[in-house]
Order: C-alpha cells, then structure tokens, then sequence
C-alpha cells in the first residue's frame, strides 16, 4: 500500500462529471485500462472496465472492453495500477475535516513564545473587539498530549495571551474529544474570559470541565476537558463564536474534495445528523454541489419519552424504513443512543442548532431508558443506529425484548463502533438480522492501549470483523474522520497494531487485504440498501 495508486476516486469523479446518461447508453464515456478488481460475487478480475453515464458498462478483457469505445470515449491506461470500487465510509463525519479549515493552525508550533507569535500574527490582521478562535495546540489530526509537545509543557496562560492580542478577546480551542485523547486543553486570554463570565467563583456544571487558577486564586485562562464529549464548550464557552450554517456549508464544501482525494466516493453517517446538518448536505443537494453519495440518519432532540413519540409519529416520516431521496442523498433511520452523560446532553441542547464539531446531537440515555424508544422506533417503522463500544452485551439483551414484540429482522438496523464484545452477542446480531459498523483505528490502533492485557480469546474480538464477516453478518468499517484516510483503516483491519507499544491485538482478529477492502468498498452499500446498484465493479452498477 505505499504507493496508494488507488483509482476508486477517480471512478468517482468520472461518475459525478458523467451522471445523467441513458442506462440503456452502449457506447462509453470513459474507459480505464488496468488491472480491475470488481470485488463482486466471483472476485472478477479484468484489464479493462468502462463507464458510461453514471454506471458500469463493461468490465472485463481489454479488446472486449475497447469495443464499447466511440468517436468520444475518453481512453487511460493506468499502468499498473489496480482499479478498485471507490471506497465507502461507513462512519464519516465528511463535514468535520473541512471545517477543520476555517480556523487558523497553530501545527508546527513547538513552545509557548511561538503560539503567541501566531497569535499575535493573527491580531494584527483582525478589526479590534473580534474574536480570534484558533485550532488547538498540537499536531493534527490527533493533538495527542496537547501542550505536553510544546517545550514549557503547559498551555499559555492568560496574561501572556493578552500581551499577545491585547485588543481581541482570543480562544485556542481544545481538541474535541474524539479526535485524540482526553484529557484536553482551551486557553482564553482575559477578554474571552470576561465575555464567558469566567471569574474566580465560576465553577462548571460538568464534572467533565476544571477551570485552572492562578496562585491568585483567579482565572489563569486554561479551562481542562476530562472526557470525550465537548462539556467545556456547551458549558463554558457560549461566548465564544459558533460554526453558523454558512460556516458549516463551507467546510462541506471543503471536506468533499478531501475525502475524495483519499478515493471516497460514498459516505454514511450512523452517528447521526442533527436538523441543521441535515440541511447543509440538503442545500449542496439542491444545488447539484454534492459529489459524494451520501446516507445519513436523524440525530433526534427530543428530551423526553413523550416527545419522542410525537416526533416519530407526526414528523420524521420521511426517514421510515428505506427513507427519502435518491442516489446522491438519502436519509433512513434514527440514532438512539445508549450511554451518555446527562448533563452534556441537556447543555447541548439548550445551545441548539449548534452541535460544535460533533454535529449531531448529544443524547444521553441510560440502560433503562433505552428500550422504549427503540420500541417505539420500530411500531413506526425507523431503523435504529445505536453505538455500542463495550456494551453490546447489554444492548443486544434489551433489543431481543423489542424484537419479542415488534420484529426487527430485515429493518437493517445497525449496531455501530463495536469494541470489546463476546462471541454469543456476535451471535444475538445474527439471528436479529442486524447489521454493524466497525471503527478499527479507534478500538485498535489509536485506543488500544487498554486491551493490550486481554486475554487472546476475547483480544480477536476487539472489532470484530473478521468473525462477523466468517458468520454472514452485514458490517462494514469506517474512518470515523479519525482520520479521514480509508487505507489507514485497511491498515489497522490487517494489521491490528496499537500505537504506543506496536503490539498486536488479537493477531486471530486479522482480515485479509481482500476481506478489508470489501469492507471498506461495497460493504457500505447495505447501508443504504443499494447492494444491488452500488458497491462491486458489476455492470449496471454506479
């Protein structure tokens, strides 16, 4: 994989510049000779594949392929290159990496005086009174130790941020949570303070968030994250300038192009997307500016039983069962969460439509409180998308009582971020006829470290791909825009690696470069329930 001549993006683009075409059109728009590994049922491999329209049209031997060819077919040989479906991320977050451009990077820096230089750099060229907010401290896209890479091994303090823009109020922003690891860092100058009515007696409703003070017993403008989930910044920091929908229609804009760089041509979002992102990916649609085939589902607001109920009944009908839209937007299903804390949720939801940088809704929802809107979920006829991590055990025990009542075999209801789980839940996900998303980089490459000691029979079932894929359960994997390169995933499938200490994590867990590929390619489109038009290199296929 290091020379990565994956040609999946271009297909892509080749589809999206092309969409239109007459399926019955027999003669190609573009043909691309090389090596084509289908990944369809018989593991065809061909020398040459074209495309027509949007679609498929021939793959096979290079003289039988050429024959489509007319007076303005558009002819490549790759060389050796293979040619491979573009690749479908299961768990995206596609927004997140381009509104990671629209604040300034402090990357690079290595001590305090050279944070303050950028900052500085920054004042100079913003009106008095505006709010300078940057990219945290660290390198991306993990920020792993934040402050610890800077030589004073601290974050600047407030003082030092004032005589760096003494006209501005400033915030570096921590990291969100999931990117790296906690804890993280934000540092405000005395402004941003005051404008966030920080003082000596503030103290944050989170028990996730830890104001720093000064030996003074003030402020020292350093505000510490304890947990993933943004706390600080609903609690704390609702002074500070939000991404507004522009913001976040731009940084669409921006991710689209990224991601399809790394030759992603499909994306779904089981996370969920709260209303105002769903918007966003609505206006690029309307314009015919999305370029990426997208799946979502709901991330709900709802903040009791009772109002979940009416907005499933009265309001999100257009996500019952296969959902609404078409090839290049769809919107199916509703994220249930399982876990949470309360407090965050409650906050985020007072600051709504703002979701941060998570841009779903933060729900919290405790083992007993999970089973009714899942319920309920299914008398309406909404697939439900719940994150897991280590609690399969428990989820799967309450979704076989909601299955005892109300059948949810064949809804394509997804288990997603499976971590540390036991064979006979992998075996509950089967006769429930479930599906499942994985995230390698996360459980194992980039958060491993904590399953370094398990034993190796339940080490192999760290996301577990390779036993779900052995027992015919539909799952696919995703980047999780941690980061957002899909051959790193292909990376820590075959491999396994944790990253501080290089040891393997249940070697008996590994997948095979095919069996990645698949599940990093035409996997995914059992999500959106396009199996039979997207996914392997079959003609009449996007």
């Amino acid at each position: 994989m290091t020379r990565r001549r994956w040609l999946g993006g271009a297909l892509g683009s080749l589809c999206a510049e092309a969409g239109g075409r007459a399926q019955g059109q027999r003669t190609a728009d573009r043909i691309l000779i090389g090596r084509v590994r289908a990944l369809d049922e018989k593991n065809t491999v061909g020398e040459a594949i074209a495309v027509a329209g949007d679609r498929v049209l021939a793959v096979g031997s290079r003289a039988a392929v050429l024959r489509t060819r007319g007076r303005s077919t558009i002819v490549r040989d790759v060389g050796g290159a293979t040619i491979i479906p573009g690749f479908n991320d299961a768990h995206s977050h596609l927004e997140r990496e381009g509104l990671k451009t629209l604040r300034p990077s402090l990357a690079g820096a290595r001590s305090i005086a050279e944070v303050l230089r950028r900052v500085e750099e920054i004042a100079r060229a913003t009106p008095a009174g505006q709010w300078i907010v940057t990219m945290p401290v660290g390198e991306p896209p993990y920020y792993f130790g934040g402050p610890a890479g800077l030589a004073e091994k601290r974050m600047p303090g407030r003082e030092e941020l004032d005589r760096a823009a003494p006209n501005n109020p400033v915030c570096i922003s921590a990291p969100f949570g999931f990117w790296g690891e906690p804890p993280t860092y934000t540092a405000l100058n005395s402004a941003g303070l005051r404008m966030n009515q920080i003082d000596a007696a503030r103290r944050p409703l989170s028990d996730d968030g830890e104001i720093l003070h000064g030996a003074d017993g003030e402020p020292s403008g350093v505000i510490v994250n304890k947990g993933r989930t943004p706390a600080v910044e609903f609690d704390l920091l609702r002074a500070v300038p939000r991404f507004s929908f522009e913001d976040r229609l731009e940084g669409l804009r921006r991710g689209l192009p990224l991601y399809h760089a790394g030759g992603t041509t499909s994306v779904y979002e089981g996370h969920g997307e709260a209303a105002e992102s769903i918007a966003v990916y609505r206006r690029l649609w309307e314009r015919g500016e999305l370029t990426m085939r997208t799946g979502l589902c709901l991330s709900p607001s709802w903040s009791s039983l009772a109002e979940a109920e009416r907005q499933m009944r009265d309001w999100v009908s257009y996500a019952r069962g296969r959902g609404l839209g078409d090839a290049m937007l769809r919107i199916s299903g509703v994220h249930i969460a399982f876990g949470g804390e309360a407090r965050v949720a409650e906050l985020s939801r007072a600051q709504l439509p703002d979701t941060g940088w998570s841009g779903q809704v933060e729900q919290a929802t405790t083992a007993g409180e999970y089973e009714e809107p899942c319920r309920m979920a299914a008398r309406y006829d909404l697939r439900v998308h719940t994150i897991v991590a280590d609690r399969l055990e428990e989820v799967v025990a309450v979704l076989e009582r909601v299955a005892g009542r109300v059948p949810v075999a064949g809804r394509r209801w997804v288990i997603e971020h499976i971590a540390k789980c036991r064979q006979q839940d992998l075996e509950a996900l089967k006769r429930l006829g479930l599906g499942a998303t994985l995230i390698p980089v996360n459980y194992l490459w980039k958060g491993g470290a904590r399953f370094l000691n398990e034993p190796a029979e339940s080490a192999k079932l760290i996301s577990p791909a390779r036993q779900l894929m052995e027992m015919g359960v539909p799952v696919a994997a995703g980047t999780d825009n941690i980061p957002h390169d899909p051959v790193f995933t292909l990376w820590a499938m075959t491999n396994r690696v944790e990253r501080t200490t290089g040891r393997v994590i249940g070697a008996e867990g590994r997948v095979t470069n095919e069996q990645a590929l698949r599940l990093m390619t035409t996997a995914g489109a059992w999500l959106t329930f396009e199996e039979n038009v997207k996914g392997p290199l079959r003609v009449g296929n996007y």
